[in-house]
């Protein structure tokens, strides 16, 4: 089977470079011409364990193609998935204008019959509108099915949830649709990999659904970790009472300065969007977004509020990625954190194992170390923003004799307080006394 896929970005890539190692023969189409160069060669613009080799590998044996025409994937394949952004409109909304001109470039190049997979997290209805735009604008008659197959991919550990997800969804009202994608997923089979099917409304709710509930998760852990601060209790230890309940699990109850990346923070509020254009109240999610960006500005008082007044302080900041194994900075808690530090007049001096490059674009005035040691060097305090393996085993003996002032903000709980204490560090976590 060929098959193309549209949009060489995040999930369009790992997408079809996934596919072509099943055997699949795959174009992956973008129109950034220098990209689409780069990818030929190997080249991954972006950082995710493990996918530059599986690309360099699929395009030497011939199975993984790069193209900046849309018509090229169209001609030669069976099915086409459209992995093009919807990034969020100022309302929370999601910009649905890649999606409609891929529709729009789909339907001018259709020869026969196609099976069109939307694999970009969209709003529900958008398979309806995906239709109405192909069927407009078709240059000659074409049978065609629309499909939705939602991703469910982590940044950071991408490969592994496409070769070995917790489930497949597929959603479309078509039994020739169906059996063409399931046998496209054939290897997942041997695997023994729940399927979900279902109609395509339903398909499109239950990505934002998952990442909205798993939002609402990080959102309340956070939030008892303010309360455990208060009351003297320990998150740590509360999150693992609560996560030995089955109906509960531990996944996604890690205190910390809040969620990131292109998922969370997106999704969560183009539901919101969704709920509102239907009429329907959805406070629990409201509630997760708003104790989210609360709980940045929780993480920069904590630091204001031990170290006085902030002016003129060199902090070394541990960590800028949303999360680890990942160069992605969108809706880092780093940002919010930096942007507030640079406010009141720190000088800051940071290190990320990956997201030096991205980080130097947002914020070219910080100064950017080789190692945690140089930024740790000459600075009043140590932040750490996200939990990198790396992080945790820092020679501490080290950092003490390198700082100015022994100030240690570890935000993802990695060090335990009393040994923190003990070495004459004036230790502060989320939710620990």
């Amino acid at each position: 089977m060929h098959i193309g896929i549209i949009g060489t970005g995040y999930v369009g890539l790992v997408t079809g470079a996934c596919f072509s190692e099943f055997g699949v023969f795959v174009t992956c189409v973008d129109k950034d011409e220098k990209k689409i160069k780069s990818l030929k060669k190997g080249i991954v613009p972006f950082y995710e364990p493990g996918l530059a080799d599986l690309v360099q590998r699929n395009v030497k044996q011939g199975r993984l193609a790069f193209a900046t025409e849309i018509g090229e994937a169209v001609n030669a394949s069976l099915v086409i998935f459209v992995a093009v952004g919807t990034p969020p409109r100022g309302d929370g909304s999601a910009d649905m204008r890649y999606i409609d001109g891929v529709a729009n470039e789909i339907a001018r190049h259709m020869n026969g019959y196609k099976v069109i997979v939307t694999k970009s997290t969209v709003p529900v209805g958008t398979g309806k509108r995906v239709r109405q735009i192909i069927v407009r604008n078709l240059k000659e008659q074409s049978n065609f099915d629309i499909v939705s197959n939602p991703e469910f991919l982590r940044e950071g550990a991408a490969i592994e949830d496409f070769m070995r997800p917790n489930r497949v969804v597929i959603g479309a009202e078509s039994q020739q649709a169906i059996a063409i994608l399931k046998d496209l997923y054939k290897p997942l089979y041997l695997i023994e990999t729940p399927f979900v099917i279902t109609n395509i409304e339903t398909a499109e709710l239950i990505k934002y659904a998952s990442n909205s509930f798993l939002a609402a998760k990080i959102s309340f852990i956070n939030e008892m970790a303010n309360l455990c601060e208060r009351v003297g209790a320990d998150v740590n230890t509360v999150a693992r009472g609560m996560g030995l309940d089955q109906r509960i699990g531990s996944k996604f109850l890690h205190a910390g300065p809040g969620f990131g990346g292109s998922c969370f923070p997106k999704d969560t509020k183009a539901l919101l969007k969704i709920g509102e254009e239907h009429g329907t109240e959805l406070n629990i999610i409201k509630a997760a977004v708003n104790a989210n960006e609360n709980q940045k500005k929780i993480a920069f008082t904590k630091i204001k509020k031990a170290m006085g007044n902030l002016r003129g302080k060199v902090i070394a900041v541990l960590g800028l990625s949303f999360k680890p194994n990942t160069d992605d900075m969108r809706d880092a808690p780093s940002v919010a954190i930096i942007e507030n530090l640079l406010k009141h007049g720190v000088k800051v001096r940071a290190y990320d194992p990956v997201a030096m490059g991205n980080v130097k674009a947002i914020f070219p005035e910080i100064v950017l170390c080789k190692d945690p040691y140089d930024a740790a060097r000459t600075s009043d305090a140590v932040v750490i923003i996200t939990e990198w393996n790396q992080f945790r085993n820092l020679d501490l003996e080290r950092i003490k004799g390198i700082v100015r002032q022994q100030f240690f903000f570890d935000l993802r709980n990695i060090y335990e307080p009393e040994k923190m204490k003990k070495l004459g560090f004036q230790y502060f976590s989320f939710g620990r006394v």
